[in-house]
């Protein structure tokens, strides 16, 4: 087989196809860049001598400048044999465009390509979103039994997709921070303070009144989780993590499961979002329905 030539055909029909100006526009121009990443790894003699043979993609590159303009340099090849290596055998996502993958393609692993994708996929994200989140580090943020989940294809829990530390939006640029301070700049920024614990949080209240005997107390901010149909607790401390806030957060939840739980719905769980974690305090807890993150002003 003249793989060149295959390739030269292949990005000449793509070329004509992309004055179709309807959905299947994208599917072919993905479709494209995945044939001629296969060609270009059985060019190179296979996979395992694919990653490391760059000498011959060099050659194409020149060759398909010269012949059909601007749009093949090396870098772009290699990001459609990357592209190949990594969709290799799987469906492609009707919500991405090449605009997407070209972002997607230079990060490290294949687990964390995985879980952008499933980001835009999941919210529709447009090329400028998908490159906040990683300029955020969203995926290293994640706790390494979720990365592990990611790769394996685990079940998923509530917890999963916390991020840590959460990035708080600190647009007033205060310099001290009280209890009162971090919840009104969470609240002045609700819809992403929720998308850094993950999937399905919804706000309900923030100081949400609850009698404890002939005393009231004010939960920090009560959520609820749609995807795994429970009310979440939040806590919200400016210090370290003690275990006094672990007695504290338990009480809410133990109060939220009798007095505003239904029977159709799962135990309360509660994340107490502090300056500095202690990993000792939450070891040592009883209750595994609790969580500790980190918080970071930015």
């Amino acid at each position: 087989m003249n793989y060149y030539n295959e390739i030269k055909k292949e990005l000449i029909n793509n070329e004509a196809y992309k004055k179709v100006k309807d959905y299947s526009k994208n599917r072919h121009e993905l479709e494209t860049y995945y044939n001629v990443g296969k060609l270009l790894v059985e060019a190179q003699g296979g996979e395992a001598r694919a990653k490391y043979g760059n000498r011959l993609i060099e050659e194409y590159s020149k060759r398909l400048t010269n012949e059909l303009g601007k749009g093949y340099s090396t870098r772009n090849l290699k990001r459609m044999r990357k592209f190949y290596l990594f969709q290799k055998g799987t469906p492609l996502v009707a919500q991405l465009h090449w605009s997407h993958y070209v972002i997607l393609l230079s990060l490290k692993s294949n687990s964390e390509i995985s879980y952008y994708i499933n980001e835009v996929k999941n919210h529709n994200l447009s090329k400028r979103e998908l490159q906040v989140k990683i300029n955020n580090n969203e995926y290293e943020r994640l706790p390494n039994s979720t990365k592990n989940k990611l790769i394996n294809k685990g079940k998923e829990n509530v917890q999963d997709y916390i991020k840590d530390p959460i990035i708080i939006k600190n647009n007033k640029n205060y310099n001290k921070i009280s209890e009162k301070v971090l919840q009104q700049l969470i609240l002045e920024d609700i819809p992403s303070f929720l998308k850094e614990l993950g999937e399905g949080f919804t706000f309900i209240e923030n100081e949400y009144k609850i009698k404890l005997g002939n005393e009231y107390n004010y939960i920090d901010l009560l959520l609820f989780n749609i995807k795994f149909n429970c009310y979440v607790v939040i806590e919200l401390k400016v210090t370290k993590l003690k275990k006094e806030h672990v007695g504290q957060i338990e009480v809410y939840m133990n109060y939220i499961n009798k007095n505003i739980k239904t029977i159709y719905q799962d135990k309360t769980i509660g994340i107490i979002i502090c300056k500095k974690n202690n990993a000792f305090v939450i070891e040592y807890s009883s209750d595994d329905r609790i969580f500790s993150k980190e918080y970071i002003l930015k």
